[in-house]
């Protein structure tokens, strides 16, 4: 192929992908599907591979992340980034606005609302409309260099778009996770049996300080600009100005700010979003005032911490104290222990609150909290409810110390460090991991087990009738008449369900084996690339990094799971067993779910969840877990949760179990 040709090619195709990205987060009008996305980045990274002399560190190939960064080099901020001072009343709020109609004396003022996104500020800088350095806000006048964990988030432009902006330009936003990405990352982490974040805040701001690039592109960080830091070589007047100047180059902004004369415009917008909060896929903690004219900014000016122009409107808390009765360490199906604080029933937000996360040990040491301590407990929309402070000891509070044993099997139990401080059991044959890895391995999404619930693995563990995934494939009859509440037909039902799921696909086998890191959509990625069990056991490190979707991090753990001696005589004995051992190939279908994002909700009649998930998939479409913007359809059976409600909220087309199939037709 001629070079000049080449050229021409990938070039056209990073200025599509680029396009693609400022229609799909800057104006919302997507005109491609994720999957004709993912093609035309495949196209473009395949020839980058090929003709390596056309690579450019701005291709849009380079958000995906290749680099594992040593540490963070320290950036010392042109124009100090200050923090704002915050009001919780209206009447503090009209003290605000007063000040500033008195520094501004006989002047016409002018304010802009904004949404308070609850995330992690960064600065960037562009040179010559290229994205040169980005930095966390750190104490104001020094951050960290995140540049390289930055390029990975996709509404963040790496080349400003138009020709009307500055020459240099400091622009100043919030990285956050939406509320669905959070939910998804920490669904994942359980799965791997890692520690989970408390908020997306914490799981952004963790997120960003990561050393592997690629695991940053993983976790689908998001970006709102909202401020300007030094800038040459352009004229900007008003605020309002600049974030419709932000727009033309690119560049994501809030959609829900507005321009406002005075205090009840503003109350207006406060009360509005205070009331729409949990609507939003996002989180929020109030609204940011600020007066818009830049001359009449300056003139204000600022405190050594925070400018006089600009307030953040704090909403209340949804908060509440209670007592704390115990706290219980919880064994996870990989080992993890989490303390888990048990509360004296309270009302927050409008739920009774019972229990509440601790995380780890190193958050009771921090808190210094003790069983029988009077607590402030917090509860932001369908985030797990966690303790804030302690708010009074009781004097005669008992201390509460990490285990030495694991409080199941009393084996030995060792620090690790993930990303946080976690405390796991390593003894493999631990009744809890076991527990709940079988009841893993048999769940709907994984072999379908039908009938073997909490109860059965117990009592199945118990009896030591089953020491690991493969001993339930020779469970007799009678095996099962020896249990509670067993007769004749339910231990042929139980039988049967285990017969039916040795021909579950690969994809499934894979996810229920419950390798780190390996979730659901891992185990259809590795299925469906390496078609059978042997050709995943056999691959090396490089085999799997080769593949879109996979990290390092998760390929040294699928790599390191497949070569302990135990896994081998799992894997053997499963075989011995009967089970499909190769994921079917699949004729994707055109048809009217092609290329759609598809949710499933409450329980359905005539498939299981991963059965309607994978015919969707068949059909060319995608099937997620969490409703957001950009879901297609929503799908309902009966009892129907609170991903119904979300998508009312989100005017998602919703259709019932029907429906579906008379699309799948």
């Amino acid at each position: 192929m001629d070079l000049s040709a080449v050229k021409k090619q990938i070039e056209k195709l990073r200025q599509e992908i680029f396009r693609h990205d400022y229609l799909y987060y800057v104006v919302s009008q997507p005109e491609i599907s994720d999957k004709e996305y993912d093609i035309l980045m495949r196209k473009l990274i395949d020839l980058e591979k090929e003709y390596p002399q056309f690579k450019d560190k701005d291709s849009p190939t380079m958000r995906i992340g290749a680099q594992v960064l040593e540490s963070f080099k320290t950036v010392k901020h042109r124009q100090k980034m200050l923090s704002l001072d915050n009001t919780y009343s209206f009447d503090e709020l009209q003290d605000w606005i007063n000040r500033v109609h008195k520094g501004l004396a006989g002047q016409k003022i002018e304010y802009v609302v904004e949404l308070k996104i609850d995330g992690l500020s960064a600065n960037l800088t562009y040179r010559n409309s290229r994205l040169a350095v980005a930095a966390t806000r750190g104490d104001g006048e020094t951050g960290e260099d995140v540049t390289a964990n930055i390029r990975t988030i996709r509404p963040i432009p790496l080349i400003l778009r138009g020709m009307d902006f500055p020459e240099f330009i400091e622009i100043r936003g919030e990285v956050y996770m939406d509320r669905k990405d959070f939910d998804l990352l920490n669904k994942e982490r359980e799965v791997a049996g890692e520690l989970l974040f408390a908020n997306p805040r914490n799981a952004a701001s963790g997120s960003l300080k990561l050393l592997d690039t690629a695991l940053v592109a993983k976790r689908k960080l998001n970006f709102f600009a909202h401020s300007l830091g030094e800038y040459k070589g352009a004229e900007i007047q008003t605020q309002w100005d600049f974030l419709r100047r932000l727009r033309s180059w690119g560049v994501r902004t809030n959609p829900e700010s507005k321009l406002c004369l005075g205090l009840d415009q503003i109350k207006d917008f406060c009360a509005k979003w205070q009331n729409r909060r949990d609507n939003l896929g996002y989180e929020i903690d109030g609204i940011v005032v600020k007066v818009n004219d830049f001359a009449q900014q300056k003139r204000l000016g600022s405190t050594l911490k925070s400018p006089r122009w600009a307030v953040a409107y704090k909403f209340p808390a949804r908060q509440a104290t209670t007592e704390v009765l115990d706290i219980k360490f919880n064994v996870g199906r990989t080992g993890v222990i989490t303390p888990t604080a048990e509360l004296k029933p309270v009302e927050c937000a409008g739920v009774i609150i019972r229990n509440a996360t601790l995380h780890n040990f190193d958050e009771i040491k921090r808190l210094d909290i003790k069983i029988g301590d009077r607590v402030l407990i917090e509860r932001a929309g369908e985030v797990i409810p966690k303790v804030v402070k302690v708010v009074r000891q009781a004097g005669k509070a008992m201390a509460v110390h990490p285990p030495k044993a694991c409080p199941v099997c009393k084996a030995k139990v060792v620090k690790e460090k993930i990303e946080d401080v976690a405390l796991r059991c390593i003894n493999p044959s631990c009744p809890a991991q076991l527990e709940r890895g079988v009841e893993h391995f048999a769940a709907r999404d994984c072999m379908d087990i039908e009938g073997m619930g909490e109860s059965l693995v117990r009592q199945l563990v118990l009896n030591n009738m089953v020491k690991d995934f493969a001993d339930i494939y020779f469970l007799k009859k009678e095996d099962f008449l020896k249990l509670e509440l067993f007769k004749n037909k339910k231990a042929e039902n139980i039988l049967a369900a285990i017969q039916k799921s040795k021909s579950q696909p690969l994809s499934r086998l894979i996810y229920g084996l419950g390798i780190r890191h390996v979730g659901e959509k891992a185990g259809y990625t590795l299925a469906n690339n390496f078609r059978s069990m042997d050709n995943i056991i056999k691959a090396k490190k490089k085999d799997l990094e080769a593949i879109y979707e996979i990290g390092a991090v998760m390929a040294d753990s699928i790599v390191e799971f497949f070569k302990q001696d135990s896994t081998r005589l799992l894997i053997k004995k499963l075989k011995e067993a009967g089970l499909n051992m190769k994921e079917p190939e699949r004729t994707v279908k055109k048809s009217a779910l092609s290329g759609k994002t598809v949710v499933f909700t409450g329980e359905l009649s005539q498939f299981s969840r991963a059965q309607a998930q994978d015919i969707v998939r068949q059909m060319g479409g995608n099937a997620a877990s969490s409703v957001g913007k950009e879901t297609d359809f929503v799908i309902i059976g009966e009892n129907a949760g609170s991903k119904l409600d979300k998508a009312k909220k989100l005017g998602v087309n919703i259709i019932d179990e029907d429906k579906f199939k008379e699309m799948i037709r």
